[in-house]
């Protein structure tokens, strides 16, 4: 029999909340990530439960065990029980009764199989008990290993149940996927076939998912997909994915962890804030990528204004964009730059200048600065 291992399943205060649910009578199995993950060396994250006990059962047992239970979801059967300062989400056995592609309707059930059937893809219908024996009611364990991310059932009607999981079909392909093997035909038709579901979902979750998707080690052979279907094209009209490839390439030569912002900007999503919901900080910094890419200003004088890794994700965007590798004194110059400091002050000019006078003649010696290649001292720029 397979079973999973880790200090995530042998924590004290993890192994307390199963046998919190076991004592009272009810099924305890970790379910989704934590078993998929575990099963292939990866790092385990949240720590989801499954049970045939109903929510108000959980509730109970928990405040009997003395542990605290918060009714997150519990309109979906979902408590989360917090023990030894770990959240433990923990939800009843589910079964579809109705699905509009965006939520659905469910009723509890007592059956695992009914549970597992009603999930995404089958690397996502693997269970273990507290003793990390694994259940695999639809052979997911076999496409795991095969590094296969396939629909569980009719591939259209997953979809048609909730059409964000056309976008996470390619997030987990690009994350758990085999990028050297094609993507799944069935699967990449019945997407193909949907497409005008996507208009059903709200942009926060689509942004979730891009980014998500984005953020994978090598995301090119999924985006790829998902512009063959014409996925990308109706969520982000006008976007282009040919400078990812490149990017994902020139990342690697110059060994910098993948970044969803900066792999965003390479697309040319139009309204990107609208179009992904994202927050203030992501959408100015995604401004700024772009702003730069297509200025004039020398790698030095990037890393100047804009930071050391600033200025890269630039030189690398361009690089992508025009098909040119990095050459290792830009980014040099770019350390330059971001460590220099201006000598001029606003005080050094007053009250000779003053309003917006002062303002361009800073600008304007702070470019004879730059152009000095930051040697230009302060008396040396007060003179001119």
């Amino acid at each position: 029999m397979t079973t999973v291992h880790g200090a995530w399943l042998d924590q004290p205060a993890t192994q307390d909340v199963c046998r919190m649910l076991e004592t009272g009578g009810a099924q305890a199995l970790f379910v989704g990530g934590c078993v998929r993950n575990a099963l292939i060396g990866a790092p385990v994250g949240d720590i989801d439960i499954a049970t045939d006990a109903t929510p108000d059962r959980v509730i109970a047992l928990a405040k009997a065990a003395g542990l605290r239970a918060i009714p997150t979801g519990i309109d979906h059967g979902t408590v989360t029980v917090v023990a030894g300062g770990i959240a433990h989400e923990i939800t009843t056995f589910r079964r579809d009764v109705e699905a509009d592609g965006r939520h659905a309707i469910v009723a509890f059930s007592t059956d695992v199989a009914e549970d597992a059937a009603r999930r995404d893809f089958t690397m996502n219908a693997l269970y273990a008990d507290a003793r990390g024996q694994v259940q695999d009611p639809l052979g997911g364990i076999d496409d795991l290993r095969a590094r296969r991310v396939r629909f569980i059932g009719d591939a259209t009607a997953r979809i048609r149940e909730d059409y964000l999981r056309v976008l996470r079909y390619f997030r987990f392909h690009a994350w758990y996927g085999d990028q050297d093997a094609g993507l799944d035909g069935e699967a990449l038709a019945a997407i193909s076939e949907n497409l005008d579901g996507l208009e059903t979902l709200s942009r926060e979750r689509v942004g979730g998912e891009m980014l998500r998707l984005l953020g994978a080690a090598d995301p090119v052979r999924a985006v790829a997909g998902l512009a063959a279907t014409g996925a990308l094209a109706r969520l982000f009209p006008g976007s282009d994915a040919k400078a990812l490839g490149p990017l994902v390439h020139l990342e690697q030569v110059v060994d910098v962890p993948p970044d969803p912002i900066r792999r965003l900007a390479s697309l040319n999503v139009t309204e990107p804030m609208q179009a992904l919901r994202l927050s203030r900080p992501q959408a100015a910094r995604l401004d700024r990528l772009r702003e730069a890419v297509g200025a004039c200003q020398a790698p030095a004088e990037l890393g100047y204004r804009l930071g050391a890794e600033e200025a890269r994700d630039v030189i690398l965007l361009r690089g992508a964009m025009l098909e040119q590798h990095i050459e290792p004194a830009d980014l040099k110059c770019i350390e330059t730059g971001a460590t220099a400091r201006f000598p001029i002050s606003a005080k050094d000019l007053m009250p000779e200048f003053t309003g917006t006078a002062l303002g361009e003649e800073l600008a304007r010696l702070e470019q004879t600065w730059i152009a000095s290649g930051f040697t230009a001292t302060r008396d040396e720029l007060l003179i001119r």
